[in-house]
């Protein structure tokens, strides 16, 4: 996973970059607001508002140009208001000075869960299997030549079967991807999502199959 560091104090932009080296992260740091849009896209950017060249709240913007890519806040801006212009600007997360080196890594985590869909759609916008073609960046979906209509939840499950054709894909990491969670109710809720996509796929050749006790793969 790529981190963009956008930070223009040296000493705590050092210690940034060893922290998530040492986490396993592949790290780049900047201290400008053109190298930080220059840099993009990555998969999180850490963003100092308090940049001397720059409005940080517009990099904030200009940075949620770029779908896959998660923009936490770090910044010594604490107060109620400045938390709320940054969630309202796009941050997927927000950080105040001082933080601790752990608190941070699991923020990170969290907001790679969260735009997990984003990022795969970026990086493979058109995946087929079979006569099933799915386009993550128009999320349209087409079978056979002819279009088939998904709810967002049945594109986003269709495209993770589709991203491991013949794999077998369980029920838990579907519910992670697709859901966000592990709450129990989502893993019924699966459950009807595949029984509708099996009816609008039809008896083609493309099918989702049933591994019992473990979960579902995509053949075609």
């Amino acid at each position: 996973m790529r981190v963009l560091v956008v930070e223009d104090d040296d000493r705590v932009a050092r210690g940034l970059v060893t922290a998530l080296r040492h986490a396993g992260y592949e790290v780049h740091r900047v201290s400008t607001v053109e190298d930080a849009v220059r840099a993009a896209p990555v998969d999180v950017v850490l963003l100092d508002l308090g940049l001397p060249d720059g409005d940080g709240f517009d990099v904030l913007r200009r940075l949620r140009r770029e779908p896959g890519t998660a923009v936490i806040a770090v910044t010594a801006r604490g107060e109620e208001r400045e938390r709320v212009l940054g969630l309202r600007a796009g941050a997927d997360d927000y950080v105040v000075k001082p933080f601790g080196t752990a608190e941070l890594l699991a923020r990170i985590e969290a907001v790679l869960r969260r735009t997990r869909t984003a990022r795969a759609e970026a990086s493979a916008p058109v995946l087929r299997v079979g006569g099933l073609t799915l386009d993550a960046g128009t999320r349209s979906a087409e079978l056979d030549g002819e279009p088939i209509s998904l709810t967002r939840k049945e594109f986003d499950l269709l495209a993770l079967l589709a991203s491991r054709p013949g794999e077998v894909v369980s029920r838990d990491l579907i519910v992670d991807q697709v859901w966000h969670t592990s709450w129990e109710a989502p893993s019924r809720t699966l459950d009807t999502h595949v029984a509708a996509l099996r009816q609008k796929l039809g008896e083609q050749r493309v099918r989702i199959e049933t591994v019992r006790g473990v979960g579902y793969r995509l053949v075609g």
